[in-house]
């Protein structure tokens, strides 16, 4: 069981808001998460991101590998 950091999507058509979860790679996008690590709203000027720098570094070192979006994301930390 692969564990991946990624987003999934909340928020209405055409408003996008995005959490950042720790969640297995088989588990669909906005399927059930292992744990909520931050969010990402792109709607704002500019974009607002909070992330749990704690959690987040929890989960690498237990080896969860971040998809490109959020690999991004966290090179804004």
């Amino acid at each position: 069981m692969a564990v991946k950091l990624k987003l999934t999507r909340l928020g209405s058509k055409k408003h996008p808001f995005y959490r950042v979860v720790a969640a297995n790679n088989e588990t669909a996008r906005d399927g059930r998460p292992l744990e909520f690590l931050g969010y990402y709203n792109p709607m704002t000027n500019p974009p607002e991101v909070k992330l749990h720098a704690d959690k987040i570094k929890q989960w690498l070192d237990r080896g969860a590998i971040p998809t490109e979006t959020v690999r991004a994301l966290l090179k804004h930390m």
